[in-house]
């Protein structure tokens, strides 16, 4: 028999969170009492391990599985793999292909149609979102901000500036600079502050992308100066070669350090995405997913994934796991959006 139980911070079992802890599908820990108290290093092991489960494997619930599309990216060329998308016609297609096989939301990028490099045109993200809506009304839709290769403000916020049928729901916040393979992501504190505030200024949520625990804790900043309100989306990126590994404790350390009201996801960079992925799924997250952060279908390289592969890949996990998908509909509520068909975005409250 299993059961939930939840435990507060005063109690002896304290996940080391400042909130409560659901714990999901675990068998009743009654027992724990019932160890004598003269069993004094029994009871301290038992206790070590409980709560070493409690901080790797922290449940908030078992619902729905929130399945955010990544399917361009900023790296991929058709050089690397002939799946990628890069013309809006791609984008929007493998978008369609991906609301057929279900999906609860879209991260997208913009490439130059000519060299197919990363762009911040306004008037290109204008077209995909277009394309967009017109296989889906309500798909939450979030637009890159990324700094790895646009450096300023005007170029980084153009999309915002998109309105009516064309307004993203979300745009992108790194909350921190951090180096890729080759490359540095250029993130500093005035310019955080500064995406952040324009976004509450034309209600917009920030997708909140933390690649370590100190991007979480820095989030909690924006927090205390009214720079974003809940209820939060985080991305957690693990596996990037110079933050958080892609195992189980850098994992839990990260949700664990989640402000309330948060719903969060778990992304693998490269070889680590199935794993991140499954991890998720098998522990109440939700996942990010597409050839943004991965274009191979097997750890040893030998087959390139389209982005349908990773997504029926992912369906299957999910089905394995008995997690139903998160609508489209379900998480705008869960997130306080606007409905969708025509009002996109939120209404800030302050």
């Amino acid at each position: 028999m299993t059961r939930s139980k939840k435990w507060k911070n005063s109690d002896a079992l304290d996940s080391g969170g400042a909130h409560s802890v659901t714990i999901g599908n675990i068998p009743s820990l009654e027992w724990f009492q019932a160890i004598p108290n003269g069993k004094s290093q029994l009871r301290l092991t038992t206790l070590r391990l409980v709560r070493r489960y409690l901080i790797v494997l922290r449940v908030s619930s078992i619902g729905k599985l929130v399945i955010n599309f990544t399917p361009t990216g900023m790296l991929p060329m058709k050089e690397m793999t002939p799946h990628v998308p890069i013309s809006v016609q791609e984008i929007v297609a493998d978008v369609a292909r991906a609301v057929e096989i279900g999906i609860t939301m879209v991260h997208l990028h913009a490439r130059d149609p000519v060299s197919g490099m990363p762009i911040c045109d306004a008037e290109v993200y204008g077209e995909i979102v277009k394309g967009v809506r017109s296989i889906s009304k309500d798909l939450v839709i979030c637009l890159s901000l990324s700094g790895r290769t646009h450096k300023e403000f005007e170029q980084r916020s153009a999309c915002l500036k998109l309105d009516g049928e064309l307004k993203p729901d979300m745009g992108s916040l790194t909350l921190s600079s951090l180096n890729f393979n080759h490359v540095a992501s250029m993130n500093a504190p005035e310019m955080i502050q500064a995406l952040a505030g324009e976004m509450k200024k034309r209600g917009i949520v920030p997708e909140l992308e933390a690649f370590d625990a100190g991007m979480i804790n820095y989030a909690k900043y924006l927090e205390r100066k009214n720079l974003i309100e809940p209820p939060y989306y985080f991305n957690l990126l693990l596996g990037n070669i110079a933050c958080a590994q892609a195992d189980m404790t850098y994992a839990g350390i990260m949700v664990r350090d989640l402000p309330e009201n948060s719903v969060w996801s778990l992304a693998g960079i490269g070889d680590a995405q199935l794993s991140m992925n499954s991890v998720a799924i098998a522990t109440g997250g939700g996942v990010r997913v597409g050839l943004e952060d991965n274009i191979w279908f097997d750890r040893d390289r030998t087959r390139l994934a389209t982005n349908a592969d990773l997504l029926r890949r992912i369906h299957s996990l999910a089905k394995a796991n008995d997690r139903a998908i998160m609508r489209p509909g379900e998480l705008r509520e869960r997130l306080a959006l606007e409905p969708g068909n025509g009002n996109y975005g939120r209404t800030f409250t302050s």
